[in-house]
């Protein structure tokens, strides 16, 4: 029998509302909050929680307070991983980020997707779409990317972006709607 879970991680149309989901939300919403009340300076406790939250994180995982993301165990993250205050990720999808990517402050990755039309969005039905960021990458501050997004190795988001399209390896995007301005 297929989950609405299973659903979910297949980028399946799913009941948000299915009670499974709001458990596992409600106990990552915890989590973020045990991990946004740690001391800034207790650096050793704060990378163990991150480690509890995330699907993948080292002793070198970094992130500023505060952090919030809906299940956390779908976010996967490389080595010498570094984010600064503000990081949002609704990783309803896999979020999957390489090695040494630095990510500015206030940065939003969402892979819910929900239906334009009213009625339909009403139902509480959606459907997600993975992310995922290469190696050597710079997200800049308040940049937004969107579901189903892929970003290559060794890019350069500029600051504000809105990524809503792939952005090829070795390259700078910046804008609304993100786009290379630079080939490196």
């Amino acid at each position: 029998m297929t989950t609405e879970y299973d659903k979910m991680l297949r980028g399946e149309v799913y009941s948000a509302t299915d009670p499974y989901l709001l458990e596992k939300l409600n106990l990552c919403k915890d989590w973020c909050w045990e991990y946004n009340q740690i001391r800034p300076t207790l650096m050793k406790e704060r990378n163990e929680k991150l480690q509890e939250i995330l699907g993948q994180a080292d002793d070198d995982t970094f992130i500023n307070q505060p952090f919030l993301c809906d299940y956390g165990k779908h976010i996967r993250v490389g080595k010498r991983f570094f984010a600064n205050f503000n990081l949002v990720i609704l990783d309803e999808a896999y979020v999957t980020i390489g090695d040494d990517c630095f990510i500015g402050p206030n940065v939003s990755i969402y892979t819910a997707c929900h239906s334009t039309d009213p009625i339909e969005r009403n139902t509480r039905q959606e459907w997600a779409k993975p992310v995922t960021i290469g190696n050597n990458c710079w997200i800049g501050g308040s940049v937004t990317i969107l579901p189903g997004v892929t970003i290559g190795d060794n890019v350069t988001i500029g600051a504000g972006s809105v990524v809503n399209k792939d952005i090829p390896s070795n390259t700078v995007a910046v804008g609304n709607p993100c786009k290379v301005i630079k080939r490196l």
